[in-house]
C-alpha cells in the first residue's frame, strides 16, 4: 500500500475526513473511501469526488473544504493511488466497477448525488456511464480536464508537430517506468510545465507535485497504459445525465478539443467552461471556479429533502 503524500498546512492541505471507510470493488480490489462534511444530516446533498492519473484524494483538498460546510462529499483513491492498494487488474472496467462500488457503499438506494471526475476521473465517469449503479445515482456530472479517446496522439506534452514522432515520445515520457525523485526546483519546473498553466502560483504547484510524486511508479506505468488504449467514446454517448465540462486553454495533457469533442457528443451537455491560461489541474488552479460548478450542479439537479417528502 502506497503512503500519501500532500501538503500539510495551506489551502490545498486535505481536512481530516468525517469517516473512512474500505469498500471492495467487484474483483476484490479494495479502496479507501473517505466522507466529508454532516454525514449524519439528511438534508446534505452528495457529491462524488474521482480523481485522475497519479492522484489522490488529496488532489481535491479545496473542494473538500469549501464545499464540505453544507455537503457530504464522498471522495476515494483510484485502485494504486493513495492509500488503495494495488491490483492486478488496471481497465476502464475496472475505473467502472471501483465507482460502482463506491456509490453504492456510500449512498441510500435511490439517492442522487453529483459526481465531479478530473482527468481519468472523468473517464471513470464514462465507463460507468451505463452502469445500473450509475444510472440509479447520479444526478449530473462534471468533468475537469479529460477526453474520451486520442489521448496520447493529442497532447501537446513534446512541443513538437503532430505525428508519430511526437506520439511515440509522448507515450515513452508518460508510460515511463523511471523514479520521478525527490521534489526539486526542476522537478517543479518540469510538472508545472507538462500539467499546469504558465501563471500557477508556486504553491498550487508544490501541492500538485507532491501528490503527484507520491504516486507509486508501478501504478504510474500501468495506468499510463490503460490511458494510450483508451477509447470512451461510446461511454460519452452513454451518459445521459446533465454534465457540465471545464478545461484549461493552456492543458497540455488533454487540450480543449477533447472538451468540444465531448460537448458535442453529450446527450445533454449542461455547458462547457474553457478558463484561459489554465493547465491540466483545473481543481487546484481554479478551485473557486470548480466548487462554483459544483454547487451549481447540485443546486439545479439535487431537489431539497423537504421538497423530495412533500412530493412524496
Amino acid at each position: 500500500m502506497s503512503r500519501p503524500h500532500h501538503v500539510t498546512f495551506g489551502p490545498y492541505a486535505p481536512p481530516a475526513p468525517a469517516r473512512t471507510l474500505t469498500v471492495t470493488s467487484a474483483d476484490g480490489a479494495r479502496l479507501h473511501v473517505e466522507v466529508h462534511g454532516p454525514v449524519d444530516d439528511p438534508d446534505a446533498p452528495a457529491v462524488v469526488l474521482a480523481h485522475g492519473w497519479t492522484c489522490s484524494t488529496a488532489f481535491w483538498a479545496a473542494q473538500i473544504r469549501a464545499l464540505s460546510a453544507d455537503h457530504r462529499v464522498i471522495a476515494y483513491d483510484q485502485r494504486g493511488h493513495g492509500r488503495s492498494p494495488a491490483s492486478a487488474t488496471c481497465s476502464t472496467d475496472t475505473l467502472a466497477d471501483d465507482l460502482e462500488a463506491v456509490l453504492k457503499a456510500t449512498l441510500a438506494p435511490g439517492e442522487r448525488a453529483v459526481i465531479a471526475g478530473h482527468s481519468m476521473g472523468g473517464m471513470t465517469v464514462m465507463a460507468a456511464a451505463e452502469r445500473d449503479a450509475f444510472r440509479e445515482h447520479a444526478a449530473a456530472v462534471l468533468l475537469c480536464s479529460t477526453g474520451s479517446s486520442r489521448l496520447v496522439a493529442q497532447a501537446t506534452v513534446v512541443p513538437i508537430r503532430a505525428g508519430r514522432l511526437r506520439t511515440w515520445l509522448t507515450k515513452h515520457i508518460l508510460g515511463s517506468r523511471a523514479p520521478l525523485g525527490p521534489i526539486t526546483p526542476l522537478a517543479l519546473r518540469i510538472l508545472k510545465y507538462a500539467t499546469m498553466g504558465p501563471g500557477s502560483a508556486p504553491h498550487m504547484v508544490e501541492a500538485c507535485a507532491r501528490i503527484v510524486h507520491g504516486c507509486p511508479r508501478t501504478a504510474r506505468h500501468t495506468w499510463s497504459q490503460v490511458l494510450d488504449a483508451l477509447d470512451l467514446d461510446q461511454g460519452v454517448r452513454e451518459l445521459r445525465v446533465p454534465t457540465a465540462i471545464v478545461a484549461g486553454t493552456a492543458d497540455r495533457l488533454t487540450p480543449p478539443a477533447h472538451a468540444r469533442s465531448l460537448a458535442a457528443a453529450l446527450p445533454d451537455c449542461a455547458g462547457l467552461t474553457e478558463l484561459p491560461g489554465i493547465g491540466h489541474m483545473t481543481p487546484v488552479e481554479a478551485p473557486e471556479l470548480v466548487t462554483g460548478a459544483i454547487r451549481e450542479l447540485v443546486a439545479a439537479h439535487i431537489p431539497a429533502h423537504t421538497e423530495v417528502e412533500e412530493s412524496a
